[in-house]
């Protein structure tokens, strides 16, 4: 039952972003377009909801109910980021819009990019692993939580790789090639 509400919930949330996106630059409509936008986070309250509804009724906690909180922790910490992203390109591609800002490429500009990103990745993974305390909280049943238990070590595990390839970029800096700059940098050519 649970994968299928995450399935209803992944195909809900590309369908709204669609019919908000296409609201807002087709018709020409963005203010309904945005709200069609802010029913987005709806999906992951009936997925909560689907959720503690599976457990109430006596499911023994599986994946599933890792996979439903991890996709709840990825919603709130990556699902804005997401959508203007997209939003972005799709204004760019298909209505004319400016092109979209691309991340920085090199140096100290780089690094603070790839922190912020992991920084919702800590964020996801403490959603992720609040929702399944809970969920171990309401079960109240060690023997049958272990699953659980197990999808909380590995979104820690997500924070540390992903925390290690953020630091890369700290560590290791890409430079720009010659006579290419980065936002605020004078190029190489004009320091003295």
């Amino acid at each position: 039952m649970i994968v299928t509400l995450v399935v209803i919930c992944e195909v809900g949330f590309w369908v709204l972003l669609a019919a908000g996106l296409l609201l807002r630059y087709a018709a020409r409509k963005p203010r309904l377009g945005a709200a069609v936008l802010l029913l987005v986070p709806l999906l992951e309250i009936v997925l909560l909801v689907g959720t503690v509804v599976d457990l109430k009724n006596g499911a023994t906690p599986d994946w599933t109910h890792g996979v439903a909180a991890l996709y709840i922790g990825y919603t709130v910490a990556y699902g804005h980021y997401t959508m203007k992203w997209i939003d972005a390109r799709v204004a760019h591609r298909f209505f004319g819009g400016p092109p979209p800002v691309k991340p920085p490429r090199y140096g100290r500009a780089r690094a603070l990019h790839e922190a912020k990103l992991w920084l919702r990745t800590v964020l996801a993974v403490a959603v992720t692993a609040g929702l399944l305390q809970l969920a171990i909280w309401y079960v109240g049943d060690a023997d049958s939580t272990g699953p659980l238990t197990d999808w909380q070590l590995s979104a820690a595990r997500l924070v540390a790789i992903h925390g290690a390839i953020a630091l890369t970029y700290t560590l290791w800096p890409k430079k720009a090639p010659k006579g290419e700059t980065t936002k605020g940098e004078v190029p190489r050519s004009l320091r003295h």
